[in-house]
């Protein structure tokens, strides 16, 4: 890509004008040759002559001077339009492939399959998505997996609001499936199959456990979805913006956001000390118990002594 320098468009604009002004005095001489008829002169800038006598040498010269004009004009415009990237090849930056290698790799590792539907990827997102990917969680290695595969059920902000700024007293929590999908089943995971012991069938994929902060008797929602009208005019105009701009409108958007969220055990610990409230979410009996158990929060416990969390 070539950079136009303060220099290069100084000296294109008065090449430019020196041109134009060398025309607008040919054609002077031109026109008075025209008011002042006379006999045919071999010099073309002679103050007389027949209007007729000098059309060629004045066709020659208007056609040396467009040729011109056009090829600095076309040169300029070649090299304006480098600048902002119209006629630059459209090559993806390496961190993005780097990005979708990583998202692909990581996808596989999740359960250790690959589903034939996508459906985590399926309807309306969070507004976190668009900068943090599907999924945000790479910092352990150990528990990464574990932890992105909460994203699918769980909110941004349920985990990651700031106690500092919300009141933790003013949390209540609920589903919200702002997908856009329209869903029949009970939520995921709320329930066991007595049959054959695993997750029972649904169909909703989509609804999350979101987190709404009660103020002035009115409840909040902490979690963004794309369907916010603030949400939907970053993602319009977030690839237009310069940086500045967008790291601006990113502290709007974590206001209430902390980088270190809740610990896997304030949730998977006994039912009355869990931080969220399994049973109101309408967690069946033997589920609360799969996921409150001694032996998952044991598990839990390891992975995160070896993550160092």
């Amino acid at each position: 890509m070539h950079e136009i320098s303060n220099q290069s468009i100084i000296f294109i604009i008065l090449t430019v004008m020196l041109l134009i002004f060398i025309g607008v005095i040919i054609m002077i001489i031109i026109d008075h040759k025209v008011k002042i008829p006379g006999y045919f002169q071999s010099d073309p800038f002679s103050v007389s002559g027949l209007p007729f006598s000098h059309l060629l040498a004045s066709f020659f010269i208007l056609s040396v001077l467009l040729i011109i004009i056009s090829s600095l004009a076309f040169a300029f415009a070649v090299t304006l339009f480098e600048e902002v990237d119209i006629f630059s090849e459209k090559l993806e930056p390496k961190i993005l492939l780097d990005f979708k290698e990583q998202r692909a790799t990581e996808k596989k590792r999740q359960f250790h399959n690959t589903h034939v539907i996508d459906r985590i990827n399926m309807g309306k997102k969070p507004v976190c998505f668009y900068c943090h990917g599907d999924f945000p969680h790479s910092r352990h290695p150990h528990i990464r997996v574990l932890l992105n595969m909460h994203t699918q059920f769980i909110g941004c902000l349920t985990c990651h609001n700031d106690p500092r700024k919300v009141s933790q007293d003013s949390l209540k929590f609920a589903w919200l499936n702002y997908s856009g999908i329209k869903v029949t089943g009970p939520h995921f995971g709320t329930d066991l199959d007595p049959e054959n012991g695993f997750l029972i069938n649904t169909d909703d994929y989509y609804s999350k456990i979101v987190a709404y902060s009660e103020e002035g008797g009115e409840h909040r929602l902490l979690e963004i979805p794309e369907t916010n009208p603030k949400a939907q005019r970053f993602i319009a105009i977030r690839n237009k913006l310069m940086i500045s701009e967008r790291q601006a409108i990113k502290r709007t958007i974590h206001k209430n956001v902390t980088r270190k969220a809740r610990s896997c055990t304030r949730c998977h610990a006994s039912e009355d000390k869990s931080y969220l409230p399994f049973r109101q979410l309408g967690f069946s009996q033997q589920r609360i118990s799969k996921i409150t158990s001694p032996e998952i929060i044991r598990i839990i416990n390891k992975y995160s002594d070896s993550a160092g969390m």
